[in-house]
């Protein structure tokens, strides 16, 4: 029986972003930066750090987009040379 393959990558045609490493830091980075901007524009909805569950996940990937700016727009440029040229 033969395995389609991805034309891109190719790895297999289905594979979930969780057990692909690269996938992975691409979803953190992009939740990381998405909650960084949401922060920004809706600070009403984000704005209290005692926050339980799932919304103090959402608060805490803020803080990181917000404190380590700089790194995690680095990390973005790498991820993107790394899908457009490598993957």
């Amino acid at each position: 029986r033969r395995v389609q393959r991805d034309d891109r990558s190719g790895g297999p045609a289905t594979m979930a972003a969780i057990f692909n490493f690269t996938s992975w830091i691409t979803m953190a980075l992009l939740f990381i930066c998405a909650c960084a901007f949401l922060h920004r524009k809706f600070t009403y909805k984000f704005g209290d750090p005692q926050t339980q569950g799932f919304s103090g996940l959402w608060w805490k990937a803020a803080r990181i987009g917000e404190r380590l700016s700089p790194w995690v727009s680095v990390g973005c440029l790498f991820m993107a040379v790394h899908t457009l040229f490598v993957a």
